[in-house]
């Protein structure tokens, strides 16, 4: 099991990782273990899961508060594969599922098997089938290629290290004429960065720059109700 500063440098679903790993960085009693206490071992000191669930969806705020009128923006139809990049604790893979229906398919991709695993756990406790848990790396997000109608992304991007590697396996995995949502913390040029997102190092005019070098064409800029901190914005790889 990595530590917590192995996984504070990891790309894919580190904003749930930073949030649940707060919790750790003040030991209470002398001999109490501190900021190099693994994932696994804040989850044990939980009785229940609902507890760090909490922690982790309902912290990230917009994403948590402004979650249906995400999910209705994305315009998912019944029988799509999509694939949520960065799926952490699986809010939105779950909402997926229920938009694609049986005939479709969602793939929750993390770096981190443990959030795998409780995607895993809380897709069987709603009887829901249609999500495959995929184990990416931090280069690569390890789906097939020309299999995704829409790749989603939220509070993500910002952290990858490689984000042109990461991005070109993204892009090889979508098909021809597919889509891409990107959701994230914008910021504007020369903007002073709240203290909670010294991290993100650019907004939504980086991102657009970035991803239409890779090769990806911009789609829109969407307003979504709900949004006010983060863009919501559509790329496609086009048609071959």
């Amino acid at each position: 099991m990595r530590t917590k500063t192995d996984l504070l440098k990891t790309n894919i679903g580190a904003s749930f990782l930073i949030a649940l790993l707060g919790a750790c960085t003040q030991p209470t009693n002398e001999g109490d273990a501190g900021p190099d206490e693994s994932v696994e071992a804040v989850v044990e000191q939980h009785d229940y899961v609902d507890v760090w669930l909490e922690q982790l969806e309902v912290g990230s705020r917009e994403l948590y508060s402004a979650r249906e009128s995400v999910v209705d923006s994305v315009g998912l139809s019944e029988g799509d594969v999509v694939a949520d990049i960065g799926s952490g604790t699986g809010l939105y893979s779950l909402l997926f599922a229920e938009e694609v229906g049986a005939s479709g398919r969602v793939f929750a991709e993390d770096i981190e098997p443990l959030f795998l695993d409780l995607v895993n756990q809380r897709a069987d406790d709603s009887g829901i089938d249609n999500i495959t848990a995929v184990l990416g790396r931090e280069n690569d997000v390890s789906l097939p290629e020309k299999s995704i109608d829409l790749v989603f992304i939220a509070d993500t991007y910002h952290y990858f290290g490689d984000r042109q590697a990461v991005m070109k396996s993204v892009f090889d995995s979508m098909k021809p004429g597919g889509e891409l949502v990107i959701v994230d913390y914008d910021l504007e040029e020369g903007e002073t960065r709240a203290s909670d997102k010294q991290h993100v190092r650019f907004g939504k005019a980086g991102v657009i720059s970035e991803l239409e070098y890779i090769g990806f064409e911009f789609l829109e800029d969407v307003a979504v109700e709900g949004l006010s901190e983060n863009y919501f914005v559509r790329f496609k790889r086009p048609e071959e």
